[in-house]
């Protein structure tokens, strides 16, 4: 042991993530990333080292793999097919603890897939569709 108590002996898995687009639960998911990333920069004045600090843009993005079945599900719904022609809808990834606790909601904003593509080989039993999301913000952990 490295000496550090378990504070409740359970930390977060895969099994405890619930995804939702657009209000509705997606179980074909097998991947999902998001992040953002915000400017920050050194003000300098007299002196050798910055006086002060200012913030700029945040740029958020992300990316979520689906099963091919879910896709075309989602597709189904889409004007001509096309992804890309969806309009801007909401991401809910939820962190729902099995042993109790608090849940965690993060929120991607008027998120709106990029790219729409497909990329098989020979052997592959399952397709699986990464698709890159244009995300206006995120809402951290409520």
């Amino acid at each position: 042991m490295n000496g550090i108590p378990l504070i409740n002996g359970v930390t977060y898995s895969w099994g405890d993530i619930v995804t939702t687009i657009a209000g509705v639960p997606v179980v074909g998911r097998t991947a999902i990333e998001y992040s953002d990333d915000q400017e920050v920069t050194d003000n300098y004045g007299a002196g050798r080292y910055p006086v002060s600090r200012s913030k700029g843009r945040i740029t958020c993005t992300g990316k979520i793999t689906l099963y091919q079945e879910e896709v075309q599900a989602i597709s189904a719904n889409a004007p001509n097919g096309r992804l890309q022609d969806i309009a801007a809808f909401p991401i809910v990834v939820s962190y729902i603890p099995t042993e109790g606790g608090k849940i965690i909601h993060d929120k991607l904003h008027n998120c709106q897939f990029k790219k729409n593509s497909r990329a098989w080989k020979e052997g592959d039993t399952k397709q699986e569709v990464e698709l890159e999301l244009l995300v206006s913000h995120i809402t951290w952990g409520k």
